[in-house]
């Protein structure tokens, strides 16, 4: 009997890497800090705890990236997206979760499992004698193992901000001014196609948002953080509003694809959506706009926006210090840490960017570890895959120097011709179809390789 995998860190990577790996038939100790140590931005011990948004992003895997990453880890077994779809709510196009009884659920089948042993309690560093070990401790790593890291690695860890959203009690929402529609009403069903709260804004109204928002008071950063960028693809709203004062109009306050029913002939200046959090639907994230707002001022510029005039907040916006490695230099192509192969590295502490991609980069540690355990040689993903084409940046597809986290998209894959006629849209999304079709046959022969070496 070989000696199990240790993995630090009970978030999405090490929750899908420890069950990855007892599915593969090998033991596991998943050692989680939380609740005997907290962290910034978690309020439970549960494992893989949705700290900022509830979604999972777009679940169309013909023409989506991230939806695609969807598909294949659904057909990789994996359980983060298999309790994804069980604890689903309407969004649209997106996958939605309720996010308490999607961790409980998570956290439920761990323990529940023979091969899975949870441990509580805080690592500092892996002692020597945990011959296999994957960290995946994502981007709130405690300070104690940051530094362990960085004293191995000879790095000085990059690190960025990352905001969290406001949460809105859907009662307190003013449904006279708002109204449910999904953006050109997509979606399948009438939920997904009702799945948002739209709250409309016309041109006096954007303006002295804008303006309020530019002049409230924000959180103070502590020294040693000033220095620490923004991921572009989480930015708070005041710091997009700084870029210019239309900049929220063409992104999450953008009018388009929205009919306001109370004034059909009047279409909005900018649009404020709002996304259900629960299964209740009795709490709403405003989508997209995570800030750095003190909390007084914040309360008082959201409630500017029509419709939240008499909001209550279930949780306010706020900003925690996120840190992650220098991937490309750090680690193989097997997400090992070039000075101690013992060691691998998980989710977004390897410098991917959101919940899926980090339960992708766990699904390849688990299932690499585990095959290791069992005196195999692990199977890459080839690069046509999402997971591929993820794994492949991290580990030296990007340039060290500037390397930033990466959610995925198809910049990431390689190359497919694919023709169409018609404009520019069209030819765009031939070429997604054409790479997820070809991703999906390149994943399917991955995972049956993999069957046929078990």
């Amino acid at each position: 009997m070989s000696d199990p995998i240790h993995i630090v860190g009970a978030g999405m990577a090490g929750s899908e890497a420890a069950w990855q790996a007892a599915q593969a038939g090998v033991d596991v100790v998943l050692h989680e800090m939380r609740p005997e140590r907290g962290t910034e931005a978690h309020r439970t011990g549960d494992c893989a705890e949705m700290v900022c948004s509830n979604s999972f992003r777009s679940d169309d895997a013909s023409t989506n990236a991230v939806g695609l990453l969807h598909e294949e880890m659904r057909r990789a077994g994996s359980l983060i997206m298999g309790m994804a779809d069980r604890h689903r709510l309407p969004a649209g196009g997106a996958l939605a979760v309720d996010r308490d009884p999607f961790a409980a659920s998570v956290t439920e089948a761990l323990r529940a499992h023979p091969k899975v042993t949870i441990a509580p309690g805080e690592v500092v560093w892996p002692p020597q004698d945990w011959d296999r070990v994957i960290v995946a401790t994502g981007p709130l790593t405690a300070p104690g193992l940051a530094e362990a890291i960085r004293a191995r690695t000879g790095e000085a860890s990059l690190a960025f901000f990352d905001a969290i959203a406001p949460i809105v009690h859907f009662d307190s929402v003013d449904l006279s001014r708002a109204w449910f529609q999904s953006r050109y009403d997509k979606g399948e069903t009438e939920a997904d196609r009702t799945a948002y709260l739209n709250c409309p804004m016309d041109r006096d109204c954007y303006e002295a948002f804008i303006d309020a928002l530019l002049a409230a008071p924000v959180s103070e950063f502590k020294e040693w953080e000033r220095d620490a960028p923004y991921f572009e693809g989480c930015l708070p709203i005041e710091v997009m509003a700084a870029r210019g004062r239309e900049t929220l109009r063409h992104g999450p306050m953008k009018p388009v694809g929205l009919t306001n029913p109370h004034a059909p002939t009047v279409k909005p200046h900018a649009v404020v959506q709002l996304r259900r959090d629960n299964a209740l639907g009795t709490l709403y994230n405003i989508v997209g706009f995570q800030t750095k707002m003190k909390y007084a001022a914040q309360a008082d510029v959201l409630r500017m926006i029509p419709g939240l005039e008499s909001a209550r907040f279930a949780r306010l916006g706020g900003i925690h210090r996120n840190t992650f490695l220098n991937a490309p230099r750090l680690l193989d192509g097997l997400l090992r840490l070039k000075a101690e192969p013992r060691l691998r590295f998980a989710g977004q502490i390897t410098g991917v960017e959101g919940y899926v991609e980090s339960a992708a980069m766990g699904l390849l540690a688990g299932r690499f570890a585990a095959a290791e355990a069992l005196g195999r040689a692990p199977c890459p993903p080839p690069p046509e895959t999402a997971h591929g084409a993820l794994l492949a940046h991290v580990t030296g597809g990007a340039e060290a120097e500037t390397f930033q986290p990466m959610n995925v998209n198809f910049g990431l894959f390689p190359p497919i011709e694919a023709r169409a006629k018609g404009r520019k849209a069209a030819r765009k999304q031939a070429r997604a179809m054409a790479m997820s079709e070809r991703a999906l046959a390149a994943c399917d022969a991955w995972l049956g390789r993999a069957r046929e070496a078990a």
